[in-house]
């Protein structure tokens, strides 16, 4: 028996493994397994969708305003705000975004209500339920999270634009807000597209970390609330899959999209 024949029995014999693991997984789904409870759960879970992509969007956002000017600082100094924002960054990749979350809500959160008791008139502002709302704290210990390694690889864009092109605009009587805007900033975004990408998906993975501290997102609603009322585990757990596979394919997509428009050269 020659090598191209056992190499054809042996895609053959994958390509049977596969058709049988699919079949298998069809039928589970389509016959093995309930998924009754949607109807009545629906409203949830699209509400803690919102909550997970409002989470995912704006942590990402707010993060990447941080990460700008913590990794522009340590490029340009001054040499003691440079060592604050090094500091930040070493903190922030060191330890575990669940710490720095329980950190925040156990931490921050606890305070308001002991200025409460000292000062009753903290109660009575508006912001008193907002001060209550775990959301808040999770989303600044996720744009925290997302500030501390966009800061450090922005440093490393910044510093990976060619230094002749920057002396080539400032030649051209440049000032250095516009070396900044039009010259430094786009290129260093350009190289740092496809590494942007991954930490987003990054972070979309890490928002079933915020239902550790009480918040209703997508995670949280099948897993505090479908889970514990119908008892049934995998039909939720599988759907949650398919709704974060999704999520990642519309952002890399989008970034792809991103990498393709955005020009290589100036």
């Amino acid at each position: 028996m020659n090598t191209g024949t056992l190499k054809l029995i042996a895609k053959s014999l994958v390509v049977a493994l596969l058709l049988l693991l699919l079949a298998g997984l069809l039928y589970w789904l389509f016959f093995a397994s309930r998924w009754d409870w949607i109807g009545k759960y629906l409203p949830l879970l699209l509400n803690g969708l919102w909550l997970t992509l409002l989470l995912w969007v704006l942590s990402c956002i707010l993060g990447m305003i941080l990460a700008i000017p913590i990794g522009l600082v340590q490029v340009t100094g001054p040499r003691w705000l440079g060592a604050i924002a090094r500091g930040f960054c070493t903190v922030i990749r060191g330890t575990p975004l669940l710490l720095q979350l329980w950190l925040i809500y156990f931490g921050l959160g606890s305070l308001f209500p002991q200025i409460a008791q000292v000062y009753p008139e903290f109660r009575q502002d508006f912001m008193w339920l907002i001060r209550l709302d775990a959301f808040w704290y999770a989303l600044l210990a996720f744009t925290l999270s997302f500030a501390g390694y966009e800061g450090e690889i922005m440093r490393g864009a910044f510093l990976g634009v060619p230094r002749g092109e920057l002396e080539a605009a400032r030649a051209f009587g440049m000032s250095p807000w516009t070396v900044l805007t039009r010259v430094w900033f786009p290129r260093a975004v350009r190289l740092v597209l496809p590494t942007l990408a991954g930490e987003v998906v990054l972070q979309l993975k890490a928002t079933p970390l915020a239902m550790t501290v009480t918040v209703m997102d997508l995670a949280g609603v099948v897993r505090n609330r479908i889970t514990q009322d119908t008892y049934i585990v995998y039909e939720p757990l599988m759907l949650l899959a398919v709704i974060y596979m999704i999520l990642t394919f519309i952002a890399v997509w989008a970034f792809g999209y991103l990498e393709r428009r955005v020009p290589t050269k100036r």
